[in-house]
């Protein structure tokens, strides 16, 4: 055949796109079980860096079964639908397993939903961890954020994004954001559930009653800051329910 027809190029073509795309469907194929080893690593070392829980890719396993000694799935009515404790699953859903991109969309068309709460235990002292999906400027954000045992004020906060802008609304994940969340509670002292706030402006702009219930927002990141306000009020206020009922 002519290698300078057009029949050979076009054939040529053919061949060279199915022999890239065989060996990238058997490349993804082999490291599939290593991706998602990855990912599980990743939402364990979040959930635990919440807590000032430092962990590694090696030791992140058993850094989580030591310090989170239950996994909780909770309705939408605050009741407990799923409960992994001490490797026993009792109900039919493991809060780990709970994909919140799925959820918020049932949420929102009406259906029934779930969410993940994490108990754990830092030497002797009882922490809430509830993850966190919402929307940023240019991508999704998430994050995960640790309330102490009465269930209202924060212990420590963690936030990603996939590509917020650098120096603006990617500050989420900075040190300096996220340790103004310490200490801040997300009910009043009447106890009705007010999240915290991610102020324009700056908290203390706020009434001096608000300002224990919000953080500055990032200088230049107003859509990102927004969205993490929103974030944080949507995913925290689907605990309410659970936190009021006596146990």
């Amino acid at each position: 055949m002519n290698s300078n027809s057009n029949t050979y190029i076009f054939i040529y073509s053919v061949v060279m796109v199915v022999i890239v795309a065989a060996i990238l469907s058997i490349t993804a194929t082999v490291l599939k079980d290593k991706q998602d080893l990855n990912i599980q690593n990743e939402k364990m070392s979040g959930i635990l860096a919440s807590a000032h829980i430092a962990s590694t890719p090696k030791d992140v396993v058993d850094m989580y079964s030591k310090h989170i000694v239950k996994e909780l799935a909770i309705d939408g009515e605050g009741n407990i639908a799923g409960t992994y404790e001490n490797n026993q699953l009792a109900g039919n859903l493991r809060a780990f397993d709970i994909n919140l991109k799925v959820e918020q969309f049932n949420q929102s068309n009406g259906k029934p939903y779930f969410s993940p709460l994490f108990v754990c235990n830092k030497e002797g002292e009882i922490f809430y961890i509830i993850p966190m999906l919402g929307k940023g400027l240019w991508g999704p954000i998430w994050g995960n954020i640790a309330l102490k045992a009465d269930f209202r004020t924060i212990e420590g906060v963690i936030f990603d994004h996939k590509g917020e802008t650098p120096g603006l609304g990617a500050e989420i994940n900075t040190e300096m954001f996220q340790q103004q969340f310490v200490g801040k509670t997300i009910f009043d002292e009447n106890g009705n559930f007010v999240s915290v706030k991610v102020q324009k402006g700056g908290a203390a702009t706020l009434p001096a009653n608000m300002q224990n219930h919000a953080v500055d927002a990032i200088s230049g990141g107003t859509i990102t800051s927004v969205g993490v306000d929103a974030m944080m009020r949507d995913c925290l206020s689907n605990y309410v329910a659970f936190s009021k009922i006596p146990r």
